[in-house]
């Protein structure tokens, strides 16, 4: 009975040390996402200083409007200007005109589909 007494001893504690590790790692999981979260938030703002500085504030605000719509274009828009921005290739700052230019290329071209009748 003394083994069988010790075995359940030890299963107990096994299974409070479990619960234990359990519980605090939602708490390492919460603080993890936190870090990740502010992380993204200091990336978000170094890109925005850096489009403060090269951007007029008519492009931003357009930018800002395409953000609702067109959220990976814009994201991929903002990566290349900071990325040139950062290289020294841009001379002048980006106003509304050269920005519509640059989404103009940005986009695909739309395969144009006619319909015969006959």
């Amino acid at each position: 009975m003394d083994d069988l007494e010790a075995i359940r001893q030890k299963r107990l504690a096994e299974l409070q040390q479990q619960q234990q590790q359990q519980q605090s790692s939602p708490q390492n999981d919460a603080q993890a996402a936190y870090q990740q979260e502010q992380a993204q938030a200091e990336r978000d703002a170094q890109v925005q200083a850096v489009l403060r500085q090269v951007m007029t504030p008519e492009a931003r605000e357009r930018l800002t409007r395409l953000r609702l719509s067109r959220k990976e274009l814009v994201e991929q828009l903002e990566s290349q200007l900071v990325m040139l921005a950062q290289n020294g290739r841009l001379q002048t700052k980006i106003d509304d005109e050269k920005l519509k230019v640059l989404l103009t290329q940005m986009q695909p071209q739309k395969r144009q589909t006619s319909i015969t009748r006959m």
